[in-house]
């Protein structure tokens, strides 16, 4: 089975409330919400991945310093096993605004359950539930 490294971030904003995003249509599992992030690409760290993907995907910038390792997920799709570790971010430049036509929503940690999800993501939320 193959094996995909996917690197993502809780942004918690001033609030301490956490960043989702929805994925567009024509997506795989389009109408889910996600922690932003994206596929860590050869030659790449999870740190590096998720710098380059939130700057093409909401168009803000953050540093290897800001981004703390909090958990991770692993989970057996249909075809292939996804590994994602979830990093913690309280620190970035610029606001997040979608630039590749996903929805954007703050939600309160408690809140987290309301939004339909990837299995993947699901096991991330009781941590980051506790850890805020």
């Amino acid at each position: 089975m193959k094996h995909v490294l996917v690197s993502a971030v809780a942004l918690i904003d001033g609030d301490g409330r956490v960043l989702l995003a929805r994925r567009p249509e024509g997506k795989s599992m389009a109408g889910l919400w996600e922690f932003p992030g994206g596929k860590v690409e050869d030659g790449e760290t999870p740190e590096a991945a998720l710098i380059r993907e939130l700057h093409e995907e909401l168009g803000i910038d953050t540093w290897q310093s800001c981004l703390a390792p909090l958990t991770f997920a692993s989970h057996a799709y249909e075809d292939f096993h996804l590994l994602m570790p979830l990093f913690a971010c309280r620190r970035w430049q610029g606001s997040p605004h979608p630039r590749e036509g996903q929805e954007l929503a703050w939600v309160r940690p408690n809140d987290l359950r309301n939004y339909p999800m990837p299995p993947a993501d699901l096991p991330l939320i009781p941590v980051l539930r506790d850890w805020l």
